[in-house]
C-alpha cells in the first residue's frame, strides 16, 4: 500500500455558504452544510472521474492533546478506475484542504448506489432470467437482490483487481409490502464485478421448490390482539437532562452524543461530577466493529463486517415517537454523504430520554420497621440500523449508581434457505416448512478509551481461587480473589472463564479512594461465547478481534478500527493482531479496551417471520471509583399516599 501526499488546496472565502453553519465543539458530528463543505472542498483537491464515489463524510475527531486544534472533517473518495481511496481532510473553519492522501489498493465499503446499479444489471442478464424461468418467475422486477461482501478466500475468481460483491436472490410474490425472505431461490448465487456490473458467475444448480408460507408480519395481514392497553409516559415537569447542541448533562453525568458515518453512534467525554469534583471516565465509547459469520460450508462467504465493510452510520433509521423511543424525547439529527455528492440529512436519527429502571436500592429495618427505598432511572442515549435483513439497536445506559451499560438488540429477520419440504440440514434449523434458519453469530468489538481521572491508567484481572480444605480452610467454604496488572499487549489477550470468575478492571494507580484501593470501573461481561469456525478459517484471519474476548493497546489515534481501516476484500492480518504484535508496554498509560461480544443464534421458529429481540451488552461498573454509593443522594419518590418510605 503506497501513500502518496499531494500539497493543500487554497483557502476558499470564508463569508461563503461552505464555511456556513460551521458547529463549534470539534466532536460534534457534521452538519448538512459542513458534508457540502467538504465535498466542494474534495473536488477541488481531488481528480474526479465519471466513477469517482463520496464513500464517507465524518468529523475527523482531535488528537489527544490538540483539542484546541480546530474543527476538521474526514472524507474518503472512491477511484474505482485507479482502486484507490484518497482521504481529505478538510479545516471546517477556513473551509480548505489541511491533508490529501491517496491510498492505494485498498477497497471502500460497500455503498447503496453499488447496490441499485448491480440490480438492475441482474435483472437484464439473459443468464439471470433464464435462471429465474427455470424456477417459474417470469418477471425480474419480483426478485429481491441482496448483496453479501466476498470477503477473501483465496479462490481462482477473486481477482484482487476487482471490486467483487456476492449475491443471493429471493422472490416478492404478491406485492412490495411482503416478506422476501420466505421465498429464497436456493441454488441461485452470482458474483459480481461492482465497478462494471458484470456478472463474472452466475451459479444455476437444480431449483429447490418455493416454501409455501408467506412470512407476512405486516399488521393488516394479522388477526392482533384486541387486549393491550396504551402505557403513557408522563413527565409533567419535564425530563432531569438538560441538552446544549450535543452535550448532556443528566443525575451527575456530563457527555457528548457522537456520530460518525461508519461506527453510527459514539459517546465523548463521559465524566461525572462527585461531590462537585468533574471526574472523567470515558474519553470516548463506541462499537468500533461487527462481524455476522454463518455456519454453513455453502455460504462460506457469508460473514459481512457490517461496520467496516457497510458503513451501518449510513443505515440509521428516523425513529418514530412511541415505536422506537417512548417519553420525554429529545432527538438529534446527523448527516452523511451520498455517493454523488449529496449531503444526506437523517432526521432523527439519535434518541436521548430517560426511564424508570426499577429499584436503585432498598433497605426494611425489621426492628425498627423502617423502609428505605430508591427507584432507580437511568439516561437512555440510542441509534437503530437497519443492515440488509437484520436490525440492529445500539443504547448506551447511564445510571444514578455511577453505572454505565452498552445493549445491543438484534431483531429483523433470520437469513434464510429453501429445503424440500420435510428435509432438514445440520447447520440450521427450520423456521417453517420448507424455510430453514441458517445457523449464525453475531460478533461485536467495543472500543473503550479509558481516561479515568485524567490518568494513567492501567487494566487488572482478578481470579477467584478456592482455598484447598486444611486448616485454613476447614469446612471447605472458603475463597479469595487474586488480582494481576498486565505490563504488555501480550498479556492482555484474554479470554473469559466462568470457573474462575474472571473480570477485568480498569484502574487509576495514582489516585486512591477512602480505603485506600486505586479507583477504578470493572468490566462485567453479559451474552457471549466463542468463535466455531476453525482456527486457520478466512473469518479469523480477516475479523481477529473474534478470536479473544479482551485486548488492550496503548492510545493510538491510528488505531480506529479492530479488523483494520479498509476490510472489504482484505486477505486478513490487520487491526487488532497486527497492532498487538508489537507487544508495546500498556501499564499505567493511556489505556484502549477491546471488548468481544459474541451472540450464537440458533434459529427456531418463533424467530419467524420476524424475531424477537435479542440482547446483547456488557456493563462498566464502578469498582472503589467511589468511596460510597453514589445513589444515596437519590430523593424518595412521592406516591399517591405519601412516599415509597416508612
Amino acid at each position: 500500500m503506497s501513500r502518496n501526499e499531494i500539497a493543500p488546496t487554497s483557502p476558499v472565502d470564508p463569508d461563503s455558504s461552505r464555511s456556513a453553519d460551521v458547529a463549534t465543539h470539534p466532536l460534534d458530528p457534521l452538519s448538512a452544510a459542513e458534508v457540502e463543505v467538504c465535498v466542494e472542498v474534495a473536488r477541488e483537491a481531488v481528480e474526479i472521474g465519471p466513477r469517482t464515489r463520496f464513500v464517507l463524510a465524518s468529523t475527523l475527531e482531535p488528537v489527544r492533546g490538540e483539542e484546541d486544534g480546530g474543527r476538521r472533517a474526514e472524507l474518503l473518495v472512491h477511484q474505482p478506475e485507479r482502486r484507490s481511496v484518497v482521504r481529505v481532510i478538510v479545516d471546517l473553519e477556513r473551509g480548505e484542504a489541511a491533508e490529501v492522501e491517496t491510498i492505494e489498493g485498498v477497497e471502500p465499503a460497500l455503498g447503496l448506489d453499488e447496490v441499485e446499479r448491480f440490480e438492475v444489471a441482474m435483472r437484464a442478464d439473459p443468464r439471470f432470467q433464464a435462471a429465474l424461468k427455470r424456477r417459474g418467475i417470469d418477471d425480474p422486477a419480483t426478485v429481491d437482490i441482496d448483496p453479501v461482501p466476498v470477503g477473501y478466500y483465496g479462490l481462482p475468481e477473486e481477482d484482487v483487481e476487482r471490486r467483487l460483491v456476492r449475491v443471493l436472490a429471493y422472490e416478492r410474490p404478491t406485492d412490495l409490502a411482503s416478506n422476501a425472505y420466505a421465498h429464497p431461490l436456493e441454488g441461485l448465487f452470482g458474483l459480481v464485478d461492482l465497478n462494471t456490473c458484470e456478472i463474472i458467475q452466475l451459479e444455476d444448480r437444480d431449483p429447490v421448490p418455493l416454501p409455501p408460507g408467506d412470512g407476512e408480519y405486516r399488521p393488516e395481514n394479522l388477526q392482533l390482539r384486541e387486549d393491550v392497553r396504551p402505557i403513557h409516559i408522563h413527565q409533567p415537569e419535564g425530563p432531569s437532562f438538560e441538552v446544549d447542541g450535543y452535550r448532556v448533562r443528566w443525575q451527575n453525568w456530563d457527555l457528548r452524543v457522537g456520530f460518525n458515518s461508519r461506527e453510527g453512534l459514539v459517546l465523548h467525554d463521559v465524566s461525572y461530577n462527585d461531590g462537585g469534583e468533574e471526574r472523567s471516565v470515558l474519553r470516548r465509547a463506541s462499537i468500533a466493529e461487527m462481524v455476522v459469520p454463518y455456519g454453513d460450508p455453502d455460504r462460506f462467504y457469508q460473514s459481512p463486517l457490517d461496520i467496516g465493510e457497510l458503513n451501518v452510520g449510513t443505515m440509521t433509521n428516523s425513529l418514530t415517537l412511541g415505536c422506537d423511543c417512548l417519553g420525554a424525547i429529545h432527538y438529534f439529527d446527523v448527516a452523511t454523504v451520498a455517493a454523488d455528492g449529496g449531503a444526506v440529512t437523517i432526521p432523527q436519527a439519535i434518541c436521548l430520554h430517560e426511564e424508570d429502571d426499577g429499584i436503585l436500592w432498598k433497605h426494611s429495618d425489621f426492628r425498627t420497621g423502617t423502609i428505605d427505598v430508591r427507584r432507580g432511572r437511568r439516561l437512555v442515549i440510542s441509534n437503530i440500523v437497519t443492515v440488509g435483513n437484520y436490525e440492529y439497536g445500539f443504547f448506551w445506559y447511564l445510571q444514578q449508581d455511577g453505572m454505565i451499560a452498552c445493549e445491543i438488540k438484534a431483531t429483523g429477520i433470520v437469513a434464510t434457505q429453501a429445503l424440500e419440504v420435510g428435509e432438514e440440514t445440520e447447520y440450521g434449523k427450520l423456521v417453517a416448512p420448507g424455510l430453514n434458519g441458517i445457523h449464525h453469530q453475531h460478533v461485536f468489538c467495543a472500543r473503550l478509551d479509558f481516561d479515568l481521572d485524567g490518568g494513567p491508567n492501567s487494566v487488572t484481572e482478578t481470579r477467584t481461587e478456592t482455598t484447598p480444605k486444611g486448616a485454613d480452610n476447614p469446612h471447605g467454604n472458603a475463597w479469595k480473589t487474586v488480582t494481576r496488572t498486565f505490563t504488555s499487549e501480550s498479556e492482555a489477550i484474554r479470554d473469559l472463564d466462568i470457573s474462575e470468575a474472571r473480570s477485568w478492571t480498569v484502574v487509576n494507580p495514582e489516585r486512591r479512594n477512602a480505603v485506600g484501593q486505586p479507583v477504578g470501573y470493572r468490566l462485567l461481561p453479559g451474552d457471549n461465547t466463542v468463535p466455531f469456525a476453525t482456527p486457520d478459517s478466512s473469518l479469523r484471519s480477516r475479523a481477529a478481534f473474534v478470536n479473544h474476548h479482551l485486548w488492550v493497546t496503548p492510545y493510538d489515534p491510528a488505531e480506529r478500527y479492530p479488523a483494520g481501516e479498509f476490510p472489504y476484500q482484505h486477505r486478513g492480518g490487520d487491526g487488532l493482531p497486527s497492532w498487538t504484535a508489537a507487544d508495546r508496554p500498556i501499564e499505567g498509560t493511556d489505556v484502549v479496551v477491546w471488548y468481544t461480544m459474541n451472540h450464537h443464534h440458533v434459529p427456531r421458529p418463533e424467530d419467524w417471520p420476524v424475531m424477537p429481540v435479542a440482547k446483547i451488552g456488557f456493563m462498566l461498573k464502578p469498582w472503589g471509583f467511589f468511596d460510597r454509593n453514589p445513589g444515596l443522594d437519590v430523593p424518595p419518590t412521592a406516591s399517591g399516599e405519601g412516599s415509597c418510605h416508612a
